[in-house]
């Protein structure tokens, strides 16, 4: 990986937990950004951590618009309990998601959403729209964000920068 990970920042439990789990999303991603598709992982845990869906973006990979990593994480995580409503879930995905798939994380129901890299162009959860929290929504959504932020940004800017340099 061509960015830094950092050290953990602190010793607590759930901040570790949370942490390996994001290491888990950016180890998908790079696989993802080397199959051509941009470097975004995701990653649904059930309760007592059970791992649910395992996914990167597949765009590119399938031309599907909408194969983005945490659609096609909610599709499986769904499938694999046999229950759409994922209320006692979390799903850990290295952006910030877009307008799609913010609704699909609210029409979902899911219990907490944690995030690496904010998406100043695209995110639709804080950055530059706020739709869980709007009025259409029909869900209360917990958010944590920030989770290795930095090594998310870095991915997804040295996967841009690769592209732009190759033409």
């Amino acid at each position: 990986m061509p960015y830094p990970i950092p050290p953990p920042a602190l010793a607590d439990e759930t901040y570790l937990r949370h942490r390996g789990w994001m290491l888990r999303a950016l180890e998908l991603a790079e696989a993802a950004g080397k199959a051509g598709d941009v470097p975004v992982g995701a990653i649904v845990i059930g309760p007592d951590d059970q791992v649910l869906a395992v996914t990167s973006n597949r765009r590119e990979q399938d031309q599907d618009p909408t194969a983005h990593a945490e659609v096609l994480a909610l599709r499986a995580a769904a499938h694999q309990l046999g229950n759409w409503h994922l209320n006692h879930c979390t799903l850990y995905v290295t952006l910030e998601p877009c307008p799609m798939c913010a609704g699909a994380i609210i029409l979902s129901r899911l219990g907490l959403l944690v995030y690496g890299a904010s998406d100043p162009k695209a995110g639709a959860v804080r950055s530059v729209m706020n739709i869980p929290g709007g009025p259409g929504s029909n869900h209360k959504l917990s958010v944590l964000a920030g989770i290795l932020a930095e090594p998310c940004q870095h991915q997804l800017q040295y996967w841009f920068q690769q592209r732009r340099q190759a033409g």
